[in-house]
C-alpha cells in the first residue's frame, strides 16, 4: 500500500499528509525537549537528575531528526513553535515544582498522548514512505520507554494524578491539531 492511497475526497494528499506529519512532529518534539528542560530546571540535581538528562537527549535527537526532514522535504514549521517553546517549558518546572511524582506524571501523560499520535502516523504510511514509518515507530518505541520511566517512578501517585493527566493529555491534543494546521 501506498501512503495516501485510499484517500477520499477532501482528505490531505499524500504531500500534505507529510507535511502535517513533518511539522506536528518538530513542534511536539521542540515541546518535549522544552519540557525536559523545564524539569530539569527544578529536579535535574536531584535523584531524578539522570533519569530526566537520559529522556531528555532522546527527545533531542528526535527533534534534531524532524528539523533535518523538515529541510529537506521543504516543509512549513509551525508558527507556532514560539508558544510550544515557552508552553513546554512552563509546564516541565510547573509540574516539576509540584513534585517528582507531579513531573512523572506530566511524562506519562504526554507520552501515552504521543504514542497514539505516532501510532495514528505509523498506519497512515505506506510502504513509499518506509524511512520515515521506521523513524516515527523508533521514536514511539522511546516515548514508550519514557511513559514506563514514569510510571516507574510513582507518576500515578501524584496528588490530583486523574485531573492532572488529564489536563495534559488534552492540552497536548489541542497543541497536535493546531500544529498540524498552522
Amino acid at each position: 500500500m501506498k501512503t495516501a492511497e485510499r484517500r477520499i475526497p477532501g482528505d490531505p494528499t499524500k504531500d500534505q499528509l507529510i507535511d502535517r506529519f513533518l511539522r506536528v512532529n518538530q513542534a511536539g518534539e521542540l515541546g518535549a525537549v522544552r519540557i525536559y528542560q523545564g524539569q530539569r530546571a527544578v529536579l535535574g540535581k536531584g535523584r531524578h537528575g539522570p533519569l530526566l538528562a537520559h529522556m531528555a537527549a532522546q527527545e533531542q535527537h528526535h527533534l534534531d531528526t524532524f528539523n533535518r526532514l523538515i529541510g529537506e522535504r521543504r516543509t512549513r514549521p509551525t508558527v507556532l513553535a514560539p508558544l510550544w517553546h515557552v508552553a513546554g517549558f512552563v509546564l516541565g518546572a510547573g509540574t516539576a515544582l509540584l513534585g517528582e511524582r507531579a513531573a512523572m506524571a506530566c511524562t506519562v501523560a504526554v507520552e501515552e498522548t504521543i504514542d497514539a499520535h505516532y501510532a495514528e502516523q505509523a498506519a497512515q504510511l505506506g510502504d513509499d514512505e518506509a524511512p520515515l514509518k521506521a523513524t516515527i515507530e523508533q521514536f514511539r518505541a522511546e516515548e514508550l520507554e519514557h511513559r514506563d520511566i514514569g510510571l516507574a517512578n510513582e507518576a500515578e501517585q501524584a496528588p490530583g494524578y486523574p485531573v492532572l493527566s488529564t489536563a495534559i493529555k488534552t492540552g497536548c491534543r489541542i497543541a497536535i491539531w493546531l500544529s498540524e494546521r498552522i
